[in-house]
C-alpha cells in the first residue's frame, strides 16, 4: 500500500493492566491539502468524551468539532494546505492514550491558469471578506500613522500594497498585534484557510514569472517576497474592468506613465473608510520618492481622483494611462469572478 493510502494507529504502553485500549479509525484515510476537505476520527462507544490534540504537523490540519452520534464520538478534522502526515493524540479516562495518522496529499491545481495555486486562493466567502477588510484597514491605518511610526519598508506604492497584503494573511492574534506596532487593532475575523507564512510557499507570496502554477514553482524562484507594481499587475492580480464603479474594497487600480522612472503605479480602492466613515468612497496610494523627497501616502475621495488636475491619473476608460481595475488572484474563484 502506498504512503498516501495507509493509516497508522499506534498505541502507547499502558500505565496499568486495568487501562483499556482505544480503537479509533480515520475516515477517509487521505484528503487533499486544500484547506477545505475534511475527515472524521471515529471512536467507539463506551468512551467518555476524549481529548484530542495534534502532536505532529500541527498546521497540517484543524480539529473543528467533536460530537457523540449513535454511541460513537465523531471528530471532524479539516485539512490545512501543508501536505504530509498529521498525527493526532487521543486520550480518554480509563483508556490508554493512542495516536492516529491522517495523510494529506499536495494540491497543485491552478483552476484559473493564472499562476496562483489553488491552495492560496480564498474560495470561501468568509475568507474573501476577511481579507478585504484587513487589507484595506491595514493600508488605511498607515495613512493615519506618522511617517516615523510606519514600517520602514513602505517607500512607494507597491511597498504599501505588499505590506497590507502580507499582513492581511496573518493570524491576527495578540502576538501579531504586539509586533505590528499599531496603536489600535480592530476586532475583525482573520482568514481561516491558512496562516501566513505557514504555507507551501513559506514567506514567498508574490508570483514573479508567467505561466500556470507547477509543483516546482514552490522552490524555483517563481514566487518571492518582493514584487514591484508591474509584477503585481502582470502576475498577482487580474484586470477585470475599466469602470471604477465595479470595484470592491481591496481591489487595485493600475496606471502606466511611460515617461516616469518607474512607469507602473498602483492604488488601492478602499471603498468607505473603516477608520473614519463619512459616506465617501476613498482611494489610497503612496506617491513614491522623487529625488530627496521620500513621497507620502495620500487618501483621496473617488470624486477627487476623477477630477484630478493631471488627467493621466484619472481612473476613467478614456485615459490610456489607466490600465484598469484589478482583483487579487487569490480572490478569484474557479469561474474567474
Amino acid at each position: 500500500m502506498g504512503v498516501f493510502g495507509a493509516i497508522v494507529l499506534a498505541t502507547t504502553a499502558p500505565h496499568s493492566a486495568t487501562l483499556l485500549p482505544l480503537s479509533p479509525t480515520v475516515q477517509p484515510q487521505q484528503v487533499t491539502a486544500n484547506g477545505y476537505e475534511t475527515a472524521e476520527i471515529v471512536i467507539d462507544s463506551g468512551v467518555s468524551k476524549p481529548a484530542l490534540s495534534i502532536s505532529e504537523n500541527p498546521r497540517g490540519a484543524v480539529l473543528e468539532d467533536i460530537r457523540s452520534i449513535a454511541g460513537r464520538w465523531r471528530v471532524r478534522v479539516r485539512a490545512g494546505i501543508n501536505p504530509g502526515r498529521v498525527r493526532f493524540r487521543i486520550e480518554a479516562a480509563g483508556y490508554r492514550s493512542t495516536t492516529a495518522d491522517l495523510v494529506t496529499k499536495p494540491d497543485n491545481a491552478d483552476s484559473a491558469g493564472d499562476g496562483m495555486p489553488d491552495f492560496l486562493r480564498l474560495d470561501d466567502s468568509h475568507d474573501r471578506h476577511a481579507f478585504r477588510r484587513w487589507f484595506t484597514w491595514l493600508a488605511e491605518a498607515q495613512y493615519f500613522q506618522s511617517t516615523a511610526s510606519r514600517p520602514l519598508e513602505i517607500t512607494d506604492c507597491a511597498a504599501l500594497v505588499r505590506y497590507a497584503y502580507r499582513e492581511a494573511l496573518h493570524r491576527h492574534d495578540s502576538a501579531w498585534a504586539n509586533s505590528a506596532g499599531l496603536r489600535v487593532v480592530p476586532a475583525l475575523d482573520s482568514i481561516e484557510k491558512y496562516e501566513y507564512p505557514f504555507t507551501p510557499l513559506a514567506a514567498s507570496l508574490f508570483r514573479t514569472t508567467p505561466g500556470p502554477y507547477a509543483p516546482d514553482d514552490a522552490a524555483n524562484g517563481a514566487f518571492r517576497q518582493f514584487a514591484d507594481a508591474e509584477t503585481l499587475w502582470r502576475y498577482n492580480a487580474s484586470v477585470f474592468s475599466r469602470d471604477l464603479d465595479r470595484a470592491q474594497p481591496g481591489d487595485l487600480l493600475f496606471f502606466r506613465q511611460p515617461e516616469g522612472r518607474e512607469p507602473f503605479h498602483t492604488m488601492i480602492y478602499l471603498g468607505q473608510s473603516q477608520l473614519h466613515p463619512d459616506g465617501e468612497r476613498y482611494i489610497l496610494y503612496h506617491t513614491g520618492p522623487t529625488g530627496r523627497d521620500p513621497g507620502e501616502i495620500r487618501r483621496l475621495t473617488v470624486d477627487d481622483l476623477l477630477r484630478f488636475p493631471q488627467a493621466e491619473w484619472r481612473p476613467v476608460a478614456s485615459n490610456s494611462s489607466f490600465l484598469g481595475v484589478a482583483r487579487w488572484n487569490i480572490l478569484r474563484t474557479v469561474s474567474g469572478d
